[in-house]
């Protein structure tokens, strides 16, 4: 039976071990400074990264509550955000901003497979 990750409508893992978490969410320093510099609060900062990796990962966009929280954790340890920083997930034009950004950059990044 073919896992779940795998299918055209990939979901994230029930558990995901720390060498995923590094190699597929790890935001590098150029998309930290590229979010920062396109985000004011810390909260839409940390979805417009998730949506990010997410989308290289799985190529597509999550609902906001199919995050696992240990993505969430890890992404904002990861860009020093603070403590209890949550991602802000916005309907309207934050949103349809985010999804911009977010395909203007997956043009120049390739996505990520296992393997």
């Amino acid at each position: 039976m073919t896992s779940i990750e795998r299918t055209a409508y990939p979901r994230f893992k029930r558990l995901i071990t720390a060498h995923e978490l590094h190699l597929f969410f790890a935001p590098t320093r150029e998309e930290a400074v590229w979010a920062a510099e396109r985000m004011d609060y810390d909260g839409h900062q940390l979805a417009l990264l998730l949506a990010l990796k997410s989308y290289q990962r799985m190529g597509r966009f999550p609902k906001p509550d199919e995050y696992p929280e240990m993505v969430v954790d890890f992404v904002r340890r990861t860009v020093e955000l603070p403590e209890g920083t949550l991602p802000l997930y916005e309907t309207g034009r934050t949103a349809k901003r985010t999804v911009t950004l977010t395909g203007r950059t997956r043009s120049r990044r390739p996505r990520r497979t296992s393997g």
